[in-house]
């Protein structure tokens, strides 16, 4: 057979086996970059309605892209307060994944420059990649962000297109898909089990976390949340982004989205690059969302730059433009109908649902749906991206600018540092705030030796904190006493005050009764920068009697709870003797291993006694604790009391509507605590409806609370037959009203150009022989918000009150904002009111307020332990 090969030219012979390797390898090339779609996997459109992705299943989805891809790297931060995963995403280019050890180097540098050149800066700019960092659905019930996530990543990780490939170059994106993994569950199942039905739609009943609910967004400072534990890791220490948002849902009547920037008042000590970043960044989002044709867009109005010290807005303060967007809600997953009558302004800088520069494009009503929440999301989570990616070097320069200017103002201006004194009244608290801001990434250095500053010698232990260091916004904020802004922006045209966004004080060491001083100088000596968090391991002092448990401190309390747990006496002295103080706690010997043991996880010293007590004591019993928990969609307040009370081991019951109505309480409780609660929530009357407040017959029959005229009749009961109920701010006015007390509540209903306080220390004194308030000093700060406060009126049972607690004559407030201080002048701010066999505590400020108010937390706890 004739061989014709020979006749074929070499190069034909090239391109026909070139185009059989092709054709065998295309097809397995093209199995090998494959990525699995969003609707693929969860088998429909994310955002689509009645539909919401579980977190179970976005968790393997992640998992799932990270084995497709090699653009994206999955991180478990650990389990969450319920022991689901907690993620972070980084989404970049394979490079900048593998090169992450050197940009983060890079990253430090940047963010912290002392003792760096600024020709070594210009370098480093050259060399890194912007960060960026977005959070999602931190509140559960505000599903959009948790939804639009899977989508975004998808399209980053899969998008060839020249900006696409700009942002995975220049830009590391943190994704946090849910804040909240716990309540992102609880919501999804809750939504699931009402569709369908004539309730589909409505919120969850309870708190949506297991403790915070909607005030995992007030966690920022103190990060008592693991969720918050975790993205303060990667946001304050490991990697301090450029920028952030944190998305959010609003109102359903109003505008749609709104983008940042903040309105106005705005918290002082933020350098300014970050006021004009915000406006910045959010006029490139607005851009984008207006020309994807997206209406109703609102930015610089409604939230304001001065507000809480959750995520968004505590950012500024780290030099991180910290953002917010905020998502009309429609109903879950379920579309709701809006009437264009039905919209609505009246916002701060939004007064009428009209259009105006900030708001150019009004929505004209209609069907509002999840999809469209989704959409506005991704467009705004794109833009951002787009916009660091595309000016990558100005961003890390201002970066620089920011640490490097904030350094400066802290080195010039006064105060120049913060010393907080070795000596305190509860040095163990002091301690947990020291542990608190090195979270923070706050530089804190500890004195190896005794200095002076001020014109104050100081011991050994004591700490300082100087304010010439990139954070020195937030350290003045959470350190420096604070007054709110009283200005225009602050009142509206009849002079009346304008409420603040949540407090107008985050000052730590007033809410946690640290002293804390500033001083003007700089200070030298010989201090040690800390590395780690201060360590509290107590010391069991051998002795041949008793030990001694100092009563001042918090973690007493603690010690103690452990101590009876293991069946140990304890005594707890009546008056004061040869350095012994009233409230002070008197250990018997016990197991030696029992005791270390206690003294290890405390941190308290057991003082060896020696001899015997020559003074006053009793035997030391643990109250049966009943705390009230409703539905209609949970109480904040009860929630951080649980919190409390498991941090102090406290044992406890929730009690239920129907456990309260059945009446005989007395068999399972000394103590019911009612946590900070309007009178109507408590017993279930009908309240005015507003849009922002649920009426009750929204929700299915059986989460519809309220103890009623029953349950009234048997906490009444419970007291007169010897219980004792103890209150919480609002919860106070039940207990006057329904008990028929000889108090009234002297701030009720004044007009607020007269009486206003919206989250303010106030100065009081303590009454530290009272035992409620043992271990007290004799002059403190409480926190006041919006509170009660109390006259006890005349009557022919004076002797059945006794005042606890009760404001100063004058010069009341230490930070916020008062208005009308004579109206607090020596009124009671804590009341023991003697009723029938037992009593009622009226405790009207919040003395364990989001377990932040460390301060005042024994006046709780003395009335759980006798």
């Amino acid at each position: 057979m004739r061989d014709t090969t020979k006749f074929l030219h070499p190069r034909l012979i090239c391109f026909v086996l070139m185009t059989v390797v092709l054709a065998l390898v295309t097809p397995l090339a093209e199995a090998q970059q494959k990525v699995t779609s969003p609707e693929e996997y969860f088998g429909f459109q994310l955002g689509s309605d009645r539909n919401i992705a579980r977190w179970d299943k976005i968790v393997d989805y992640y998992y799932l892209l990270e084995k497709e891809n090699d653009k994206l790297k999955v991180i478990n931060m650990g389990p969450s307060t319920e022991g689901n995963p907690f993620l972070v995403v980084i989404i970049s280019s394979a490079d900048n994944l593998a090169n992450l050890n050197r940009l983060q180097e890079v990253n430090a540098k940047i963010s912290d420059p002392r003792g760096i050149t600024e020709s070594e800066i210009k370098e480093l700019v050259k060399e890194g990649r912007t960060v960026i960092c977005q959070s999602m659905s931190l509140h559960a019930t505000e599903i959009g962000g948790t939804q639009m996530a899977p989508e975004l990543t998808y399209d980053l990780i899969t998008r060839t297109d020249e900006e696409t490939q700009r942002i995975l170059h220049n830009v590391l994106f943190f994704l946090i898909p849910s804040f909240n993994p716990d309540g992102q569950i609880m919501v999804t199942d809750w939504y699931r089990k009402i569709l369908g039905t004539e309730y589909e739609g409505v919120g969850l009943p309870w708190l949506y976390h297991k403790y915070v609910g909607h005030d995992n967004n007030r966690d920022g400072d103190y990060l008592n949340m693991i969720e918050s534990v975790y993205a303060a890791k990667i946001m304050y220490r490991d990697w301090v982004p450029q920028a952030y948002i944190d998305h959010h849902h609003m109102g359903s009547y109003g505008a749609r989205f709104y983008v940042p920037p903040y309105g106005e008042p705005i918290r002082p000590y933020a350098d300014p690059l970050i006021w004009r970043e915000h406006s910045w960044y959010g006029a490139h989002i607005a851009y984008k969302l207006e020309e994807a044709g997206k209406a109703g867009i609102l930015n610089a109005a409604q939230f304001p730059g001065w507000g809480h010290f959750g995520w968004h807005w505590i950012t500024p303060f780290h030099n991180i433009a910290g953002m917010l967007t905020e998502s009309a809600s429609a109903k879950l997953a379920t579309p709701l109908y809006i009437h264009p009558d039905q919209l609505r302004g009246g916002a701060r800088q939004f007064p009428e649902y009209e259009a105006q520069t900030t708001f150019p494009n009004p929505w004209p009503g209609g069907w509002w749906r999840l999809r469209d929440i989704v959409e506005q999301k991704y467009i705004s989570a794109w833009a951002l991206l787009d916009l660091a990616a595309r000016n990558k070097e100005t961003v890390l320069w201002n970066a620089y600018l920011k640490a490097k200017r904030q350094t400066e103002r802290g080195a010039q201006d006064k105060p120049k540092a913060y010393v907080i004194p070795s000596a305190q009244h509860d040095h163990l608290t002091a301690i947990k705030m020291v542990n608190t801001l090195l979270l923070s990434g706050i530089e804190i250095k500890q004195a190896q030796k005794e200095f002076m500053a001020g014109g104050k010698i100081y011991p050994a232990g004591s700490f300082i904190i100087s304010l010439a260091q990139p954070k020195m916004g937030l350290i003045r904020n959470l350190l420096g006493r604070t007054r709110y802004a009283d200005n225009a922006w602050t009142r509206d045209k009849d002079g009346a005050p304008l409420r603040p966004y949540d407090l107008a004080t985050h000052n730590m060491n007033e809410f946690m009764g640290v002293c804390v001083d500033p001083i003007n100088v700089v200070v030298d000596g010989d201090f040690q920068i800390l590395t780690d968090e201060v360590p509290t391991i107590g010391e069991v002092k051998a002795g041949d009697a008793d030990y001694l448990l100092d009563g001042r401190l918090n973690a007493s309390f603690k010690a103690v709870n452990l101590l009876l747990d293991k069946g140990v006496k304890v005594q707890r002295i009546d008056k004061a003797g040869s350095e012994l103080l009233p409230g002070d706690f008197v250990v018997s010997k016990g197991p030696e291993a029992v005791l270390q043991d206690v003294a290890r996880q405390t941190g308290v010293d057991f003082a060896a006694l020696n001899g015997e007590l020559n003074v006053k004591t009793h035997e030391v019993k643990r109250m049966r604790v009943g705390m009230y928990q409703r539905y209609m969609g949970g109480n904040m307040d009860e929630g951080w009391t649980r919190f409390v009370l498991e941090q102090f081991s406290f044992p406890y019951t929730s009690i239920m509507d129907d456990e309260i109505k059945k009446g005989n309480l007395n068999k399972k409780y000394d103590v019911i605590i009612l946590p900070d609660d309007s009178t109507a929530m408590i017993t279930g009357e009908r309240q005015k409806e507003t849009t922002y407040r649920r009426p009750r017959s929204i929700y299915p029959p059986e989460y519809r609370s309220g103890i009623g005229e029953e349950g009234v009749k048997a906490i009444k009961a419970f007291v007169e037959n010897g219980g004792t109920l103890v209150t919480f701010g609002g919860s106070c006015n039940f207990a006057i009203e329904k008990f028929s007390l000889n108090v009234r509540n002297v701030v009720a209903d004044m007009n607020s150009k007269d009486f206003f306080c919206p989250g303010s220390t106030l100065k009081v004194t303590f009454d530290n022989n009272h035992p409620l308030a043992y271990g007290m000093p004799s002059e403190g700060l409480v926190l006041f918000r919006s509170s009660p406060a109390f006259a006890i009126s005349p009557s022919q049972h004076n002797e059945r009150y006794e005042t606890v607690v009760r404001y100063m004559d004058k010069d009341i407030l230490q930070s916020g904002w008062l208005i009308g201080e004579k109206h607090l002048s020596k009124k009671a701010a804590m009341v023991s009111a003697q009723h029938g066999k037992g009593q009622v505590i009226l405790i009207s400020f919040r003395t364990q307020h989001r377990s932040q108010t460390h301060g005042t937390y024994k006046l709780l706890f003395n009335a759980l332990i006798r």
